[in-house]
C-alpha cells in the first residue's frame, strides 16, 4: 500500500480530506498494516525495537493534543519530535498506521504500570485525534469511537491482550498527562469487550482523603492503587504524586467528578475494579509491585 493513500474508492471516501504526508516520510520505506482495517500507512521514523524481545501485551490509548491533525501527523511521524504512535484514529473514522505493532514506537514517555516502567517495550500505542484540554477538548465523534473499538478488538486478539490491560495514557504517567480525559467513553468500548470496567459508585457525602493527609488509611488506599497496578508509593502520605494517581483513576474509571479526592465513590469504584480482575492478575500485579 503507498504511504498516505487510501484503500476505499467509494464516495464517502473521495469527499475525505487527502491525509498530509509530511516531509522526509514520503520516501521512506512503507510495510503491509497489521490490522486489516487499517486504511493508511504513513511511515513513521521514530521507533526501535522492544526491549529483550517483549511481546506487547498492554494497549495504551492517547490524544493527540494538537490543533489540528496535519500537525499531530507530522509531530508523529517526522524525524527529531521523538514520538510516534502505531495508529492514528482520525474523527471520520480511518485509521493510519504509522509504526509496526512488532517495533516500539515512542508514545508512552516516562510511564509505569503493574511494575514495568518501559511501557514502550510492552505496549501498542494508539494516537486519537482530539484537540485536548488545551484546545477546547471536544467529545469524541461516534465513528471516531467505533473505529477505536474495531482497531482494538483486533489488537487485543492478535496479542492475546486482556482487558485490564487497555488503559489511557493518564494511567501510566498521571503525574505528566491527561489523555484521553474525562470524556473518553471508556464505558462504551468495555461494552464492546475492550478495557476493564465497572459502573461508578454514586457519589454521596461523607468522609474523604485529600491532599495533606497523613494517616494508616492513606497508606491502604495507597496500596489499593497500587494493587490495580498505578505506580504510587504506600508511603501514608496524601501527597502531590498520590492526588496525581487519585486524579487519573477519576479521569477513567469515575469520570463524573475529577477532583482528586478519594471520596467514597472512588474507592468504592477502585474496590469494586479490584473484585472483578480475575485471580490471576491480581497476583501478577502483587507480585511485580513488591
Amino acid at each position: 500500500m503507498a504511504s498516505g493513500s487510501s484503500s476505499s474508492g467509494n464516495a464517502d471516501s473521495k469527499r475525505q480530506r487527502v491525509l498530509p504526508v509530511p516531509k522526509g516520510v514520503a520516501d521512506v520505506e512503507t510495510f503491509t498494516p497489521d490490522s486489516s482495517i487499517a486504511s493508511d500507512v504513513i511511515p513513521s521514523v521514530n521507533f526501535g525495537d522492544r526491549a529483550n524481545n517483549r511481546q506487547p501485551d498492554m494497549i495504551v490509548l492517547h490524544y493527540t493534543g494538537m490543533p489540528d491533525v496535519e500537525g499531530a501527523i507530522a509531530q508523529l511521524c517526522t524525524a527529531g519530535t521523538e514520538v510516534s504512535a502505531h495508529y492514528i484514529v482520525l474523527e471520520d473514522g480511518r485509521i493510519v498506521q504509522c509504526v509496526p505493532e512488532s517495533k516500539r514506537a515512542w508514545h508512552a514517555g516516562v510511564a509505569a504500570w503493574a511494575g514495568e516502567d518501559d511501557i514502550n517495550s510492552c505496549s501498542i500505542g494508539v494516537e486519537i485525534v482530539n484537540r485536548g484540554h488545551d484546545w477546547g477538548y471536544p467529545d469524541f465523534p461516534l465513528r471516531q469511537i467505533a473505529a477505536v473499538i474495531a482497531l482494538c478488538r483486533g489488537i487485543m486478539l492478535r496479542r492475546k491482550v486482556v482487558s485490564h490491560r487497555v488503559l489511557g495514557h493518564s494511567d501510566v504517567a498521571p503525574g505528566r498527562k491527561k489523555d484521553p480525559g474525562e470524556k473518553f467513553p471508556w464505558h462504551s468500548l468495555a461494552n464492546s469487550g475492550v478495557g476493564h470496567w465497572v459502573q461508578p459508585a454514586p457519589i454521596v457525602r461523607g468522609d474523604a482523603l485529600q491532599l495533606g493527609a497523613i494517616s494508616d488509611a492513606v497508606s491502604n488506599m495507597q496500596a489499593a492503587f497500587r494493587r490495580y497496578g498505578y505506580n504510587i508509593p504506600t508511603n501514608g502520605k496524601f501527597d502531590g504524586p498520590t492526588m496525581e494517581v487519585v486524579t487519573a483513576f477519576q479521569r477513567h474509571f469515575r469520570p463524573e467528578r475529577v477532583d482528586g479526592i478519594a471520596d467514597r465513590s472512588t474507592m468504592a469504584t477502585l474496590h469494586a475494579l479490584l473484585e472483578s480482575l480475575p485471580p490471576d492478575a491480581a497476583a501478577q500485579v502483587a507480585a511485580k509491585t513488591k
